[in-house]
């Protein structure tokens, strides 16, 4: 269910050229959510470092919407950039098996396939 890579860049890197080949594969970034500051901030003891990519395709979300709005709250993908024990690492959940536990409908699946190999490209031309 997951695809996670790791890395011998640092996070920041990592972070960096993420953002890149996301929009290189005709991806946008919508936002990042920087979890490790975040925690930090509101007091949590956190070593770790964590930086969650939502990514979007507009094109490859409208299909998704048209053919079942509830999928809205899968939407957009995430793809992660964090570090565990010293390493850094790169990863999201697949879109297919994502997608196939909640729509059986294989239109659906067919752009799962189609936005699961863009986002594993992305991870690992950031690797």
């Amino acid at each position: 269910m997951y695809y996670i890579v790791e890395t011998s860049k640092s996070f920041n890197q990592a972070s960096t050229d993420l953002a890149s080949a996301v929009m290189r594969h005709g991806f946008g970034v919508l936002h990042v959510h920087d979890l490790g500051t975040t925690l930090r901030t509101k007091g949590m003891a956190f070593d770790e470092e964590c930086k969650v990519f939502e990514v979007c395709n507009p094109e490859q979300a409208a299909k998704v919407l048209s053919t079942d709005m509830r999928l809205n709250m899968a939407l957009p993908c995430r793809i992660s950039v964090f570090t565990e024990k010293g390493k850094t690492k790169i990863g999201l959940i697949k879109p297919v098996q994502m997608l196939s536990a909640l729509s059986q409908d294989a239109a659906l699946v067919q752009i799962a396939k189609e936005v699961e190999e863009k986002t594993i490209q992305m991870v690992d031309d950031a690797k």
